[in-house]
């Protein structure tokens, strides 16, 4: 298949203002896809809808794709800032052709970036984002008379809600319940604290007052440490974190301790096995996951099955196969009887739920799971061959995996937007695993560089 060019593993992100995040590709981008949902016969318009996070750049890409997609015919349907899960959502119970969500998720403010859904609330799969991408470069298409229509939606962010209320058993509440809710100042920053409150917690509200500039900033799933000190010093019960889209969320026990995603999925996996809805006992996680979640569930007759890096190669898996839950250890967490994507508000609800029924804390409950000492290194490169042919890397590689065997594992890969090398080792002794990390890593940017002398 030819290669994508706009499209990476997670849409359309870069720089905002800066090619391809640009006006005019959003532009362009509306215009093939207002062309592309009128190809199905049924339509006779065809229906989009947009949301977005809070970064500032989001009002014109916004602009632009609306503009695009009007051009074509097609009517638009704004959402405002919502979680990229609720787009997903609407895009199904509004009856959508498309979904598209505005957002850079948990990077900084300067980037932004388009996810698209298909009618399905799923992510578009690689051919249709090539597809796409052709109609971009190579537009086939004649301009129409037809004008769509603009309308915002008021009630997204309550319908958005009644369904993540449906998710979790009818007697569930948060009464008594202290709780620090960390929005990253980002799409969450009104959903999230309104849904907890309706369901009874006391809050301490962080990074919900986005200036359009602060998402992400210094807060955040990838700053979990601000929610970790209220935590400590407030006495609450537990600390919820979401990054700047809320498809991932990070929990922090009563102790303040960060609770590992990889903790997370082994806890909810358990949970659901127990309740008999853990389809074909089967977890599907990625190649970053910890080996020591792989132990642990094992003992428990739970299989797990790994993927590429990216929530969409889980759930392409997980529908392939008709696995009901997957994720990855950055805290996305996916439910497939209840969503398309990765939802930290869904994911948070679960595990509360499973406090409630356990009657335990966090604290209590991540003890279940062991992870494994891991090293990583991420280096520089000047150049990213193929591994196969640096063959004194490949023999090291080898001879590692030997080593560890069953007791560990080695991932070596190449960063798939950086020219960085990412090498991963597991075992069971830190001191080791960290000399082999540096060993590989040494041995591949010394091989490199050699072929290029």
């Amino acid at each position: 298949m030819t290669k994508r060019i706009l499209f990476g593993t997670d849409g359309i992100r870069g720089q905002a203002n800066f090619y391809p995040i640009t006006v005019e590709v959003m532009l362009a981008l509306g215009k093939a896809l207002g062309f592309w949902v009128k190809q199905n016969p049924k339509n006779k318009r065809g229906l989009v809808v947009i949301g977005k996070d809070t970064r500032l750049s989001g009002y014109a890409l916004e602009q632009a794709l609306s503009a695009g997609l009007c051009s074509m015919g097609a009517d638009v349907r704004l959402l405002g800032p919502l979680p990229t899960p609720a787009i997903a959502h609407l895009t199904t119970a509004l009856q959508a052709d498309v979904g598209l969500m505005i957002s850079a998720s948990h990077n900084p403010y300067e980037d932004n970036g388009v996810k698209i859904f298909g009618p399905d609330g799923f992510k578009l799969p690689d051919s249709k984002e090539l597809e796409l991408e052709q109609l971009i470069f190579h537009p086939s298409f004649e301009t129409t008379s037809q004008i769509g229509k603009v309308k915002r939606i008021n009630d997204a962010a309550i319908q958005y809600m009644d369904y993540l209320l449906s998710l979790a058993n009818p007697d569930f509440h948060l009464k008594g319940l202290k709780i620090v809710l960390d929005c990253a100042n980002g799409a969450a920053y009104k959903v999230a604290p309104r849904l907890l409150h309706e369901l009874g917690a006391e809050l301490i509200i962080l990074g919900a007052s986005p200036n359009g500039t602060n998402i992400n900033h210094e807060i955040g799933a990838l700053h979990p440490q601000f929610a970790r000190k209220i935590v400590q010093d407030t006495g609450a019960n537990l600390g919820i974190v979401l990054d700047g889209d809320a498809d991932r969320v990070v929990l922090i026990d009563e102790t303040g301790q960060v609770i590992p995603g990889d903790t997370l999925l082994a806890l909810v996996a358990l949970y659901l096995q127990t309740e008999g809805r853990l389809t074909h006992n089967t977890v599907v996680c990625t190649e970053m996951s910890n080996f020591g979640l792989e132990q642990s569930l094992h003992q428990h007759g739970i299989s797990v099955e790994r993927t590429a890096v990216g929530d969409r190669y889980v759930v392409e898996r997980m529908r392939q196969k008709g696995y009901a839950f997957g994720g990855e250890e950055s805290g996305h967490l996916i439910f497939l009887g209840h969503g398309t994507t990765g939802d930290g508000l869904a994911g948070a609800l679960l595990a509360l739920n499973l406090l409630q029924e356990k009657k335990q804390t966090l604290s209590e409950l991540k003890t279940l799971l062991k992870l494994m000492p891991r090293s990583i290194q991420n280096r520089l490169v000047p150049a990213k061959p193929p591994l196969s042919e640096l063959p004194k890397s490949s023999a090291l590689i080898a001879k590692i995996t030997h080593e560890l065997g069953a007791r560990g594992r080695i991932l070596v890969r190449y960063s798939g937007t950086e020219k960085k090398l990412r090498v991963l080792v597991e075992g069971p002794d830190l001191s080791s695993i960290e000399a082999m990390a540096q060993a590989v890593a040494d041995s591949v940017i010394q091989e490199i560089e050699e072929q290029l002398n």
